[in-house]
Parts: C-alpha cells; structure tokens; sequence
C-alpha cells in the first residue's frame, strides 16, 4: 500500500519516523516544505495514494480532504493520528480503502488506542463490502450494500448465499432465506436470486471467469466488445465477472484483444503455440487456423491452459471465436 504522510510539527515527523521500519510512507512535513500548502499537497495524495494519514488534529484533516472526496468505492484511507500518538483514527474509507484494517496495525505500531466509528466493526458483523473486499468481489450496487449493512445493524436477519458453497457464512447472517429482510449472494450469473425474491438483494460478483479468444487479423475493437457482451448474455454470465482473457503468442500484439482486456480490467495471458500443440487435439479443430497461425485451435485450450474447466465449446462470432470458462476454485 502506497501511503502518504502529513505532519504539521515536529512531533508529527518523531512520530512518522516510527512509521517507517513497518510502512511504505512518504513523508509530507511542514518542517521540510517550502511554501506548505496543505490543500495542495492534500489534493495530490488523494488522487495518487492508497491511503493517506494525517499527524495532525481532525479538524484539520476533515478540512483538507472535503473538496476532495469522491466516493467510497474511489477514496483512499484517511487516518488521523493525534500529536501524542495516543489515538489512530480511521476517518474515511474505513472497509473499502482499508482505513479500518491499517488504524489497527498502525496502533499496534504506535501502542496507541485504535478508534473505529463504522456501526458493523464495533457489532461485530461482517459489512457486505469487506465480505467483497475479501474475497476479491465485485459489488453491483453500493445503495443496496448500504441498505443490507443498515439492516444488520439494525439486528435484522440478512441471508448469505454462495451459489458454489465455498465461502463460508459471514459473521451476522443467515442461511435461512425465509426469515430473512435482505439476501447478499454471490455469484458470477447475470440473472440470479433477485428474479425470485421478494426482498431487497445484493449482488456479489466473483470474478472467476475466463475468456479464450481468438480472431482474425486486426479485428475491430468495437465489434469484439459488442461480441462479448451478447456472448456472455446469451450465457447468463455477469461481464465483470471476467478475470482473465487469454489468446495464442500470435495475437499477443491484437489491438481488440488488448483493449478488451483493459476495458474488463482482466489479466491478459498469452500462451506459446507449443502450449497450445500439447493439448489442441481435444478440441475440434481447424485446417485453416493450422494453415493461418500454426495450431488448430485457440479459444478452448487457451481457456484450459488457463486452469479453467469450459462452460463453453467453441463459439464462432463472425470473424472471431470465444470459449467461456470458469477457474477451479
């Protein structure tokens, strides 16, 4: 984690030099700084930083940071540690940006009396986003993970639900979704429990889905976005559940490929014609491809090659194949 520092006294900087054997910090002191501006430096931080912390009072901070504060699921941690280092205080993004987890190690650090504001810690239930953020989840909707913690802290029964039964029940829900008043489950499905509930519901997108692609030569990248958002729709499966992206070493420079990975903010993998050699006779396969590029399949073994079992066989869009597949958990 990137963190930055900024202190205001010379007790502040003692303090930040404690810091350094444990945390990647860097130091913004008014002591080191010509013309300090703390709404500049502020500024900065928050847009290049994962977590930001103040040495300083929390007037100041909240100040500093108020022009600046986009959302939860952008801000970095802001913590706030006192002159006397006698309390650490998690003051913005305390599950999403990890503000609440760093004000523990922090204290731990300094010896100093952790202070945790967020309703669902100090209850001792779990809140959906750190469920997510756990597990390496994607939240569709954050309204709705507001209304779910809400109603765990209100002591109400909220169901948990993982349609592959390999996370276990969170801390504060249920199993039994006919006594529940909300459902969080998780899935990497388009449509799901929330067609057959009639309780508010929240998604929880596991990104376990693998794509194989292959296409021909300078494929247009618009089209293969628009490709892949039916192919995935036809298949009810959720677009940002899709972690990796995989192709043959010829199409390692495919512009289409590329973008569409960045867009679905997927691993791109890129395996050797040789990889694809040992394994293609299982797959049907294609004299021209063997002709074209050397193998005579893509799409299937890149996916298996990938570590993935296939939901999917060969699917032929027009110019471009795609195989679907899901990583073993």
């Amino acid at each position: 984690m990137k963190i930055g520092v900024i202190s205001v006294t010379n007790q502040g900087d003692l303090i930040a030099n404690k810091l350094w054997d444990f945390l990647d910090i860097k130091l913004f002191s008014k002591n080191n700084i010509e013309d300090f501006a703390i709404k500049k430096i502020t500024e900065e931080l928050m847009e290049s930083y994962e977590a930001l912390i103040f040495i300083a009072s929390t007037g100041i901070a909240v100040r500093s940071i108020a022009p600046f504060l986009k959302g939860k699921a952008v801000d970095p941690a802001v913590l706030v540690i006192d002159s006397s280092a006698k309390f650490v205080i998690s003051l913005a993004s305390g599950h999403l940006g990890g503000a609440n987890e760093l004000t523990l190690k922090i204290a731990n650090i300094l010896g100093a009396q952790p202070v945790i504001t967020t309703a669902t810690d100090n209850l001792g239930v779990t809140a959906p986003d750190i469920v997510a953020k756990e597990n390496n989840l994607v939240i569709d909707d954050l309204k709705k993970a507001k209304y779910i913690a809400a109603k765990l802290v209100e002591g109400k029964k909220v169901a948990f639900i993982d349609d592959k039964g390999v996370i276990a029940i969170p801390k504060g829900y249920t199993d039994r979704i006919e006594e529940a008043k909300g459902i969080v489950y998780v899935t990497n499905k388009l449509q799901g429990y929330e067609v057959k509930l009639n309780i508010q519901d929240l998604k929880l997108i596991r990104r376990n889905i693998i794509l194989g692609i292959g296409c021909r030569r300078d494929f247009d990248t618009e089209k293969m976005q628009k490709t892949v958002r039916e192919v995935l729709e036809e298949n009810n499966i959720d677009i940002r559940s899709v972690s990796v992206i995989a192709t043959a070493e010829v199409k390692k420079d495919e512009k289409a490929i590329i973008e569409l990975a960045k867009t679905l903010n997927s691993e791109l993998k890129i395996f050797t014609l040789e990889q694809i050699e040992n394994i293609e006779d299982k797959y049907q396969g294609s004299d021209f491809v063997k002709k074209s590029i050397g193998v005579r399949a893509v799409c299937e073994p890149c996916v298996e090659l990938s570590g993935g079992r296939l939901l999917t066989g060969k699917i032929r869009c027009d110019g471009m194949t795609i195989c679907i597949g899901e990583s073993e958990e």
